[in-house]
């Protein structure tokens, strides 16, 4: 296949929806199609098969902006249409104005198109301080049914997403396919204990992923000397977090791990805090999972990691540092709980969230929006391409 991949985000690895996207467009490559790649990264400029449209001027807003660690896309239609003409698929990761510019275009080439649905409104709306506000997050949402609606297929990482799509909007014709673990996620020998109970936290250091409630929750925790907060990512609060964790009898660790590193910094935790309110899935949830690690997280109704809780233990309350060191010092005093559920969420984050399944899911979408309605002569072209992709 022919497949045009629009991301009005990409560059850094920094936030789980670039990391999605270059898994994709991976993946694609690796099974013989032609990906062509729509976006706005500069560092892309006069790589094959790379589009790159300039990056939207937000004024005064420019530097805050990149302070989280984004550039948006501008559109171009001149660069649109030569990324997507004679495509059998565009596929659209985020519902802003590039994806909004190339469904407009892909629908006057009769191209289909599908796009994920990555994103919640208060990913939104938290930076200007309205999350609670839901008036400001319906508008967001209607805001991105302007994409979605002219969508042949939407692709939701989770039941949660689809679930609340589908619920303002109605059924849509949708895949629920997880962004997948890596094989690099599994459980290895620990290094040896330092005396300490390591609590691992990975996430961009933003508002929505809650840090400052990790932190107040160790503050009230039993075990507060012993307790080592490592928080893997970088963001724009770091210096704030930094001055609050200040008082803290162990200092954390903030750092940015490469995937080896971070795999061996998660087999030798404790345990794995997940305390963002507003989460889409939570990968870094499953990949500590995946490793046997136990997490706690945020019973919050906007975070769809939540359904991945196995026992009441590895639930708090949104917002409740005590209810949450009250779960931190529960496993704490119950290391044969922790041993047991090690194993049991191992297992719950297996096959299911697989990458490799999951990006062949991916395949099996794309290909299917570009010709599961077709018929005659385009199904027999379909199924030679197939052959061609598979023998390849």
């Amino acid at each position: 296949m022919k497949i045009a991949i629009v991301c009005d985000v990409l560059g850094e690895k920094n936030n789980g929806t670039t990391i999605a996207a270059n898994n994709l467009i991976d993946y694609l490559k690796s099974r013989g199609h032609e990906v062509r790649v729509l976006c706005a990264d500069s560092s892309k400029i006069g790589t094959q098969g790379y589009f790159v449209v300039p990056n939207r001027n937000f004024l005064c807003f420019n530097g805050y902006v990149q302070k989280n660690g984004v550039s948006l896309a501008n559109p171009d239609k001149d660069i649109i249409t030569a990324a997507i003409a004679g495509c059998d698929v565009v596929h659209i990761m985020m519902p802003f104005a590039l994806g909004l510019a190339s469904v407009k275009i892909a629908k006057k080439f009769k191209i289909p198109v599908s796009a994920g649905f990555h994103l919640l409104a208060e990913n939104v709306t938290c930076h200007l301080h309205m999350q609670d506000f839901n008036i400001a997050n319906k508008a967001v949402y209607a805001h991105f049914h302007k994409l979605y609606s002219h969508c042949d297929a939407v692709h939701y990482p989770t039941p949660y997403l689809r679930r609340l799509y589908e619920g303002m909007y109605g059924k849509t014709n949708g895949y629920v396919i997880s962004n997948g673990v890596n094989n690099d996620f599994k459980p290895a020998k620990p290094a040896e204990d330092n005396g300490r109970y390591r609590i691992l936290y990975v996430g961009r250091l933003s508002k929505e992923k809650a840090h400052s409630v990790l932190i107040d929750a160790v503050k009230l925790s039993k075990y507060r000397d012993k307790i080592e907060l490592v928080f893997a990512g970088g963001g724009p609060l770091k210096e704030k977090l930094v001055k609050q964790a200040e008082d803290l009898p162990v200092q954390p660790v903030f750092g940015f791990f490469s995937r080896s590193e971070l795999v061996n910094v998660i087999n030798g935790a404790y345990l794995y805090v997940h305390a963002a309110e507003i989460e889409a899935e939570g990968i870094s949830c499953l990949e500590a999972m995946a490793c046997g690690l136990v997490p706690v997280i945020c019973d919050s109704e906007r975070c769809a990691t939540k359904d991945y809780a196995l026992t009441e233990h590895s639930l708090f309350k949104n917002r409740d540092a005590q209810d949450l060191a009250g779960k931190i010092d529960w496993w704490i005093e119950h290391p044969e709980e922790r041993e047991k559920y090690s194993v049991k969420y191992a297992e719950a984050s297996g096959v299911k969230f697989d990458q490799e399944a999951c990006m062949a899911a991916m395949e099996k979408m794309l290909s299917e929006t570009a010709f599961g309605a077709n018929t005659g002569a385009k199904k027999k072209k379909h199924e030679k391409k197939a052959g061609e992709v598979k023998n390849g």
